[in-house]
């Protein structure tokens, strides 16, 4: 049987060898040594990032996709409502016109109802959304009385018409037919019923045949002759029955008192003036004269009497002192006849 050797080693042999081993000689000693330095190191080291897997949009453009998503689910709740309101609010029975008796007028003086409603009557039994109020508007206006209306919805079946009447201002003659007409030249029918009275003097020298504008110019020089007589509170032109306009330089007026009616002619301007004179004067005349049929004051410094009877030879009176003086008096004299006279007008 072989022996078996061993060898033994003391401690005193083995620690010379470990003393004699250096860190220097071992590269990974060395590694060793760092790691035990680094576990002692009183800083933390920092963790790696984990990744993060991203979306396919960016984060602002999902945001400004769901407020848009938002904003049409709104729209088209706020849509289906109004297109169900509408629905019902033209194809209901509660938005319906019965008849006439919801339609309430005011305003009416000298226009029957009989004529707004004619004028309205296309939308009887009509829903009330579906009236055309601006075209119901103009229709109402073509009524010689009506000079504005209004008309206006009230739900949920009635409507409401509020009329301006015209003023009259003058009582008109159209061919031996009296009329009314208002102070822009609109001539008006005696309203039915007779349920104003009027006192106005009578306009001539008109005609139905001339345009509108013709018209509003000759009542201009009425509503100015008639404001002139009236300015000093006398009230002139309650003396007046009628006014002559057909010729613009010389405006006649027509003059009625107890003793008869004289025929003035007043001229184109200073119609109070003048006025105030024939008003001074007129009894002198009378007493001085037979007949005082009509007075001519439209030239300064001359005063003709009875200028519009052919009958009668026209005389020249004798101007006073307080006589309307705006230019000097011609120097020639004027021929006696009325037909032939030519003198310097007022201007």
């Amino acid at each position: 049987m072989a022996r078996k050797s061993t060898s033994t080693v003391t401690e005193e042999d083995f620690e010379p060898v470990a003393e004699s081993r250096s860190y220097d000689d071992s590269p990974l000693d060395a590694r060793m040594l760092d790691l035990d330095e680094e576990g002692e190191s009183p800083f933390l080291r920092g963790q790696k990032r984990v990744p993060v897997r991203r979306g396919a949009l960016p984060r602002k453009t999902a945001d400004r996709i769901k407020l848009l998503l938002v904003v049409l689910l709104v729209l088209g709740v706020v849509g289906f409502v109004a297109v169900n309101l509408y629905r019902y609010a033209t194809q209901s029975w509660r938005f319906r016109l019965d008849s006439s008796d919801n339609i309430e007028i005011v305003g009416m003086r000298n226009v029957s109802r009989s004529q707004v409603i004619e004028a309205l009557g296309s939308d009887i039994d009509r829903n009330v959304f579906s009236v055309p109020l601006a075209e119901q508007k103009k229709q109402l206006e073509t009524i010689p009385w009506v000079e504005s209306a209004t008309v206006m919805r009230f739900l949920p079946n009635r409507m409401r018409v509020e009329v301006r009447e015209r003023i009259p201002v003058a009582f008109v003659d159209l061919n031996g037919r009296i009329g009314l007409i208002d102070a822009h030249g609109v001539l008006l029918d005696m309203p039915p019923g007779a349920q104003s009275s009027f006192s106005f003097p009578v306009v001539v020298g008109m005609s139905d045949s001339e345009p509108l504008s013709t018209r509003a110019a000759q009542m201009k020089i009425y509503n100015e002759l008639v404001r002139q007589l009236d300015s000093t509170g006398a009230n002139y032109s309650r003396d007046l029955s009628e006014i002559n306009v057909s010729d613009p330089d010389d405006i006649k007026v027509t003059v009625s008192d107890p003793k008869g009616t004289v025929a003035v002619h007043l001229g184109s301007s200073g119609f109070l003036e003048s006025f105030q004179y024939y008003v001074a004067h007129v009894q002198e005349w009378r007493a001085q004269f037979q007949r005082v049929d009509s007075v001519d004051l439209r030239y300064h410094g001359q005063v003709i009497m009875n200028p519009d009877d052919p009958r009668v030879r026209a005389r020249d009176v004798p101007v006073a002192n307080d006589a309307p003086q705006a230019n000097p008096a011609p120097a020639t004299a004027p021929s006696k006849t009325a037909s032939t006279t030519k003198k310097t007008r007022k201007h």
